[in-house]
C-alpha cells in the first residue's frame, strides 16, 4: 500500500496500536496466572503447546516425538525441540506463525539475531535467560501487554480452583473462565457417561431424569458466572439442531450406551437450544465453531490422542442447521451467539445475510486457518457489505501461545486499519467514522458482545 491510501491507514493503525487487549477467547491455561511460576523453557512456551508449529512440521516430515509432543515427546530435550524447530524455520515462511513468532522473538523476548539453525543454541539461551526473570513471569507479561482481560476455556466439569487462587491472591489481572459443556452434551463423546456421573457428583444433582440433567447444567453455568464467566463454547463438527418435545427418551438411552450416533447427533442439536435458552435466563453469551472434522489421520489419533493437527475444515450449512434454534430464540435481542466458521464459503452466502436479519447473531472473526493477513481481508470484504460493522464480534486471539497475544492482535489491528483505509478511499465514509470504527473493532465490539465492559 503506497501513497495517500498508506498514510490513511498508517495513522489509523497508530490511533489503535496501544489500546488495550481485550481477549474474550482462547486457551490460555489459568494455572499460569495461579501460580505465577516462571515458563520453563523455549521449547515448551514456543514449539510443543503450538498445533499451527508442529502440524506444519509433521507435513514435512518431522516426528511429533522429535517436538516434544505425545508420550515419547516428553522425553526429548527441551534445547533438541528448539534445535529442530529452528533447522525447519523456513518452511513457514507466508504463514502467520512466521509473522506471530518474529514479533514475539523481537518486539516481547528482545531477540535481534535471526533465528536459523546456527543461532539457534545462542537465541535458546536468550530465551531461557529472560524467562527466568521476574519481568517475564506469566502476570508481568500479562500487565505488560496492556490485557484488560483474558478468558480461558474450561470444562463445565472443572473446579476452576485456578480462577479462585487468581481471585484470592493480590494481582489484578482479569482472568475469567468460559463454559464448554460439549463432554456432557454430546453423547458421541467417548467419556460422555463417565462425564455425567462427574456432573452429578458436582452438583449433587440426580441425574436420572432429563430434569435433573438440566438442573445440574444450570447449576454449573451458576457457579462458572459466579466466578466471572460471561460466555459458553461449544465446538460441533456439523450445525444442527431439532427441538426435541420428548428428550428424556434419548437422554435415558445414552445414559445407558444403547443410543445412535443418530441419536447422539438429534440429542446435542436439541442441547444446543437448550443452551442457547439457558443463556437467555443468564445472560451468557454463546458461542458456536463448526466446520472442523476432527482426528483425520488415524495412526496420529492412535498414537498421540485427540486434536493433534489432523482437523480439517469442511463444508458448512448454517441456514438449515440453525433453523431450529433461531425459530425458538433467535428474535430475543438481548440474546448474543456468536457464530465462528472455517468454510470462508458461508460469510457471504449465509453468514453474513443471517447476523443481518437475526437480533441474536454475531459473526466472529476469522477463526485458526483464516487467522491471517489475507484471511483478515477476505473476511472483511465478504461480510461487511451485507452484515455491517455492528453485527461483528471484533477480535479474539483462540490462542494456547500466551506470548504470541499481542502479535495477533496488533496483526488484527494493521488488517483494520488497511481495510478501512480502503473505505476511505473508495469514498464510503470518511476519515472520522473510519476512525470510530477502528476503534470498535479493535475493542468495543468485543466488550459489548461478550458482557465485558464491567
Amino acid at each position: 500500500m503506497t501513497g495517500n491510501l498508506g498514510e490513511v491507514a498508517e495513522n489509523l493503525y497508530l490511533g489503535i496500536k496501544d489500546m488495550p487487549i481485550v481477549s474474550p477467547h482462547g486457551h490460555c491455561d489459568p494455572a499460569w496466572f495461579a501460580s505465577d511460576a516462571p515458563f520453563p523453557n523455549p521449547a515448551e512456551l514456543l514449539v510443543v503447546p503450538d498445533h499451527y508449529v508442529f502440524r506444519m512440521l509433521y507435513s514435512q516430515g518431522v516426528p511429533l516425538h522429535e517436538l516434544g509432543v505425545g508420550p515419547e515427546g516428553r522425553n526429548t530435550d527441551p534445547r533438541d525441540v528448539f534445535r529442530t524447530f529452528a533447522r525447519h524455520w523456513n518452511l513457514f515462511l507466508g504463514t502467520p506463525s512466521r509473522v506471530w513468532i518474529s514479533y514475539v522473538l523481537r518486539e516481547t523476548l528482545g531477540i535481534s539475531e535471526a533465528l536459523s539453525e546456527a543461532s539457534a543454541d545462542a537465541i535458546y539461551d536468550q530465551i531461557s535467560d529472560q524467562l527466568a526473570r521476574p519481568a517475564f513471569r506469566p502476570r508481568a507479561l500479562f500487565d505488560q501487554f496492556g490485557l484488560e482481560v483474558l478468558a480461558t476455556t474450561d470444562s463445565a466439569l472443572d473446579d476452576l480452583s485456578h480462577h479462585a487462587e487468581i481471585r484470592r491472591s493480590e494481582w489484578g489481572g482479569r482472568v475469567i473462565p468460559t463454559f464448554r459443556p460439549d463432554g456432557v452434551l454430546d453423547g458421541a463423546d467417548h467419556g460422555f457417561v463417565q462425564n455425567l456421573a462427574a456432573l452429578e457428583t458436582l452438583t449433587d444433582c440426580d441425574l436420572g431424569s432429563y430434569d435433573g440433567y438440566l438442573q445440574a447444567l444450570r447449576k454449573r453455568r451458576a457457579f462458572f458466572i459466579e466466578m466471572g464467566c460471561t460466555a459458553t463454547d461449544h465446538g460441533i463438527e456439523r450445525v444442527h439442531t431439532e427441538w426435541l418435545d420428548e428428550p428424556d427418551e434419548l437422554y435415558q438411552r445414552l445414559k445407558t450406551q444403547k443410543a445412535s450416533t443418530q441419536d447422539a447427533r438429534r440429542f446435542y442439536g436439541h442441547m444446543l437450544i437448550e443452551m442457547a435458552q439457558m443463556s437467555v435466563e443468564d445472560g451468557l453469551t454463546m458461542q458456536i465453531h463448526a466446520g472442523s472434522k476432527r482426528n483425520t489421520n488415524h495412526d496420529l489419533m492412535r498414537d498421540f490422542g485427540r486434536d493433534m493437527g489432523a482437523d480439517i475444515p469442511i463444508a458448512m450449512d448454517w441456514v438449515n442447521g440453525l433453523e431450529a434454534l433461531l425459530n425458538r430464540v433467535g428474535n430475543i435481542p438481548d440474546l448474543r451467539i456468536i457464530l465462528f466458521t472455517l468454510d470462508e464459503a458461508t460469510y457471504a452466502r449465509e453468514l453474513a445475510p443471517m447476523a443481518g436479519h437475526w437480533p441474536c447473531l454475531r459473526i466472529g472473526p476469522p477463526w485458526w486457518f483464516h487467522d491471517s493477513p489475507a484471511g483478515i481481508a477476505r473476511y472483511f470484504d465478504q461480510v461487511v457489505e451485507t452484515a455491517g460493522y455492528y453485527n461483528l464480534a471484533g477480535f479474539n486471539d483462540d490462542t494456547r501461545a500466551f506470548l504470541s497475544i499481542p502479535a495477533r492482535h496488533d496483526l488484527w489491528r494493521r488488517g483494520v486499519a488497511d481495510h478501512l483505509a480502503q473505505q476511505v478511499a473508495r469514498g464510503y465514509f470518511g476519515q472520522s467514522d473510519a476512525e470510530r470504527l477502528a476503534r470498535l473493532l479493535t475493542t468495543d465490539l468485543a466488550q459489548q458482545v461478550y458482557g465485558l465492559q464491567n
